[in-house]
């Protein structure tokens, strides 16, 4: 008999954790509402979102019952791309105005959200959750935008699990291309800090030049001397 209840108590227990338990796409959905809605031409309009929070606020907690697993690439990928840029939304929302994200201390490191089951930090999304379980995708340092404007620009649409593949590169073919992010003069080339700060991942088949040229259209002379200009960490407000 006491087996049969202790049996019945891990049913029911089970039951409400697979009850409570969500998929990542209602959270895609309403992610994707909620940057169509707020976000124009890489920035984001941070006063109005202030003024009318509700939708942040409701986007953010329906993150907190989301599951996924590394076993489903597309759909883990897509919610953790989603959950940070959305984040960091949250964050610079909460300190409004602001003139950068480095004007609140700790913004990345020791500010925590409940997302996916889990409190994490904004850099532990990037670099626990994303980067080390996949260390050769680089292109998430073209779709994880920190608020920044010498970050990539962040889209006015949610990254999905079944245009995920065309997104990461749709956004780095951008970001590579783009002449005020990779400065080239002869054979001289200045990179964003990203390149700097994370050169591992962009160097696992050659360096940062054969990184590169893999998504120009006009590649980057062979021997180029690398250097890298300041980031510009000013708020993309729009």
């Amino acid at each position: 008999m006491k087996k049969l209840f202790v049996i019945t108590l891990l049913a029911i227990s089970f039951s409400l954790t697979s009850s409570y338990a969500q998929s990542p796409q209602k959270f895609i959905t309403d992610a994707n509402a909620f940057l169509n809605t707020y976000v124009t031409g890489g920035k984001v309009d941070y006063k109005a979102i202030k003024n009318n929070a509700t939708s942040l606020t409701n986007l953010l907690e329906e993150a907190k019952s989301v599951r996924v697993s590394t076993s489903q690439k597309g759909d883990y990928q897509a919610f953790w791309i989603n959950a940070y840029n959305i984040s960091v939304i949250k964050g610079i929302v909460d300190n409004y105005p602001i003139k950068s994200p480095l004007d609140k201390k700790g913004f990345f490191d020791k500010i925590k959200y409940d997302l996916g089951g889990t409190s994490t930090t904004l850099n532990d999304i990037e670099n626990k959750l994303l980067r080390a379980k996949f260390p050769k995708e680089a292109r998430f340092h073209f779709v994880l935008v920190c608020a920044g404007l010498g970050c990539p620009p962040i889209i006015n649409e949610a990254y999905t699990p079944d245009k995920l593949e065309a997104q990461l590169q749709r956004q780095t073919v951008i970001a590579l291309n783009n002449p005020a992010f990779i400065k080239v003069k002869g054979k001289k080339v200045q990179l964003s800090q990203i390149f700097e700060w994370y050169k591992g991942d962009f160097t696992h088949d050659g360096n940062e030049i054969d990184y590169i040229n893999k998504f120009r259209k006009e590649p980057i002379a062979s021997g180029s001397k690398i250097g890298y200009y300041e980031y510009d960490w000013r708020l993309n407000s729009k």
